[in-house]
């Protein structure tokens, strides 16, 4: 294994631990003037850090699909379990690669501000939906190494 894959794997596991990480803070953090204290300091900072990981894993990830010969056979019409299952986790990414958009423009914008209801409601959804989806993910990823 080349150190595509190690640095893949670390951003990996970085990635999804700051999820659980911000996921257990919004959790056990109820107090909303403690979150008003927290997340205005944090949320900046653990934003840009999850997009920095997001591009190394997009790119990490293109490098493995280029470096294995597999952009064609995804798209070709093999139906082997490998190719379900990485089919299924690039689908994964796509949707969690949109939805972080979305939960990153609606942060950058209410940054230290009041945010409106819809806002919050789309910002609270995407990041569970995100959280989901990573553990998803996760699967799909044990799934293929397991099948490899």
């Amino acid at each position: 294994m080349g150190w595509v894959f190690h640095i893949h794997l670390i951003a990996a596991i970085s990635w999804i631990g700051g999820a659980v990480f911000m996921f257990v803070l919004g959790i056990f953090l109820r107090d909303k003037k403690a979150q008003k204290q927290v997340y205005p300091r944090i949320g900046p900072l653990f934003g840009y850090y999850e997009v920095v990981v997001l591009i190394i894993l997009i790119a990490t990830g293109i490098t493995l699909i280029t470096q294995n010969g597999l952009i064609d056979v995804l798209s070709s019409n093999d139906q082997s379990e490998v190719l379900v299952a990485l089919r299924k986790k690039l689908w994964l990414v796509g949707i969690v690669v949109l939805l972080t958009v979305v939960h990153f423009a609606i942060a950058l914008k209410t940054n230290a501000k009041e945010r409106t209801k819809w806002q919050h409601l789309i910002s609270r959804g995407s990041s569970l939906l995100i959280f989901l989806l990573n553990l998803w993910i996760l699967h799909y990823a044990i799934v293929v190494r397991h099948i490899l």
